[in-house]
């Protein structure tokens, strides 16, 4: 900042060729309060004495033997690097005052002296120093402020880049953590589960269970599957069973059913939820006929003799998570129990259906009356196999 005592302290060098205008020179500056001058008369000098000094003003005599004012200004220019002369010129003649401000003096001091003059120039041209070195030092200080700027960009781009990259793994183990759970969940129970605080750390924080009056309740089973499975290796019964049940996972989707769970070689499926559906034992018998049929074309390109044991039964069941860490839709009710009753009570090679399941199909489907059986722990139970479908059937599916 720009004050009186900054320009006092201003150093100054007085250059004249004589001494006795160097001494009156020098009188008027320190009479005026400046303490910092030093002078030369030999203008040789003055490029060494200004590299090293540095002056915020040079008053400086353009008619001096040997190298006049102007040749000083010359190797001055070498010396300052930024073409900034800090000169005032002394001369008596005025065509000189037009070439020394060519040459690259700031302003001049006409001979002989008047101390008004002289001290109002040198007053001027040292503010004039001052606000030039100001505005160069804040120039530094500005481009420093910038590389700090664009150091600190480049720290926070970086950052962002990090943290981008973060967020996209992030992303990634989400959309893992969705598929595992659409894998193992119907995706509507996945949802409600997605948005319960805690879920991995302590499993979910309430109950997920609803009611369902209107359901159609699946169970198939591999007949004598283990008489089959001592002649596989452990790798290859578990393709057999991954290949049959990857293709019913695919009907089950394409059908509307959800699947609920694998035991061993039994499949359990269910239509008419989490989504009610009003055709929920349609889309369960048009499956079971489809998983028939499957199972003859794998084995023909087998060569084994597989057989499905499949049963429905329609009604009320309740569906609900269970589980802490490893998760698992369910049903239970009465209708899952008489469902398994017609699995297991029912015929290879055959599809045994309810009665209440017969009475929810309609037409579409070729039924043979297979009469009362004896369910285990349920009672007598009037039974139907799905014998296949009618020709409108065919041409709805």
């Amino acid at each position: 900042m720009i004050n009186a005592e900054n320009i006092l302290a201003a150093r100054i060098l007085v250059v004249d060729d004589l001494e006795a205008n160097v001494l009156l020179l020098k009188g008027m500056l320190h009479g005026a309060g400046y303490t910092c001058i030093e002078s030369t008369t030999d203008p040789r000098t003055v490029g060494e004495l200004h590299g090293r000094n540095h002056y915020d003003l040079i008053v400086l005599d353009l008619q001096m033997p040997g190298m006049d004012g102007f040749a000083v200004m010359e190797h001055l220019k070498a010396v300052q690097p930024d073409s900034y002369l800090p000169v005032i010129v002394i001369t008596a003649q005025p065509d000189h005052k037009v070439r020394a401000l060519r040459a690259g003096a700031k302003d001049f001091v006409s001979k002989p002296f008047d101390l008004g003059e002289v001290l109002m120039r040198v007053r001027n041209m040292l503010e004039v120093r001052l606000l030039h070195s100001e505005s160069l030092q804040y120039g530094k200080e500005l481009e420093r402020k910038v590389c700090e700027l664009e150091a600190s960009r480049e720290t926070i781009v970086h950052q962002s880049d990090e943290l981008r990259q973060l967020y996209e793994k992030l992303v990634r183990e989400q959309q893992v953590t969705e598929r595992l759970l659409l894998n193992v969940l119907p995706s509507p129970i996945a949802e409600r589960l997605k948005q319960r605080s805690g879920l991995i750390a302590a499993g979910p924080p309430e109950i997920i269970a609803d009611r369902f009056d209107e359901v159609s309740v699946l169970f198939a089973d591999l007949v004598q599957f283990t008489r089959f499975s001592p002649a596989r290796s452990p790798e290859g019964l578990v393709a057999v069973l991954n290949e049959i049940f990857a293709e019913f996972d695919d009907i089950a989707e394409n059908r509307g059913l959800e699947k609920i769970k694998t035991i061993g070689d039994a499949y359990m499926a269910a239509a008419g939820l989490p989504v009610p559906a009003a055709d929920h034992a349609a889309r369960a018998a048009h499956m079971a006929l489809d998983m028939m049929d499957f199972l003859a074309r794998f084995n023909g390109q087998s060569g084994f003799g597989l057989q499905l044991r499949i049963g429905i039964h329609s009604g009320t069941v309740v569906a609900g998570v269970i589980g802490r860490r490893k998760f698992i839709y369910d049903l239970w009710g009465e209708a899952v129990n008489i469902a398994s009753r017609m699995e297991s009570h029912g015929m290879a090679g055959r599809v045994q259906i309810s009665d209440a399941t017969r009475q929810r199909l309609g037409n579409p489907f070729l039924l043979e009356a297979r009469g009362p059986i004896n369910a285990k722990g349920i009672g007598e139970l009037r039974t139907w196999f799905v014998a296949g479908r009618t020709t409108d059937a065919l041409r709805y599916d």
